[in-house]
């Protein structure tokens, strides 16, 4: 599955991070948010330009506690983890 994210042109580091949360949901059942999207959701949606493989994080606004994240339109596979970080560094900095 790495490959086809690859294939699209996302990074190696963030292709593996869209490998691994699809293979997740899989693992907990929920197949709804698993490998059944690939296809039909992310190849299908970047084949026809309206989500893109690689795009840049940016952080629109940010507080000690919070961040407003844009996106831009890339894939939420790598864009959802990355926020979570974000969320989990500052609850354990600021005791939240």
């Amino acid at each position: 599955m790495k490959e086809v994210f690859l294939s699209y042109g996302v990074t190696p580091e963030r292709a593996e991070i869209c490998s691994d949360v699809l293979i997740e949901a899989d693992k907990r059942g929920i197949d709804s948010h698993g490998l059944g999207r690939l296809k039909p959701i992310y190849c299908d949606r970047m084949d026809d330009g309206i989500l893109w493989p690689e795009k840049p994080i940016d952080i629109i606004t940010e507080s000690e506690t919070t961040a407003l994240v844009d996106g831009n339109l890339g894939l939420g596979l790598y864009i959802g983890p990355h926020c979570m970080q974000m969320a989990i560094d500052k609850a354990k900095k600021y005791g939240v």
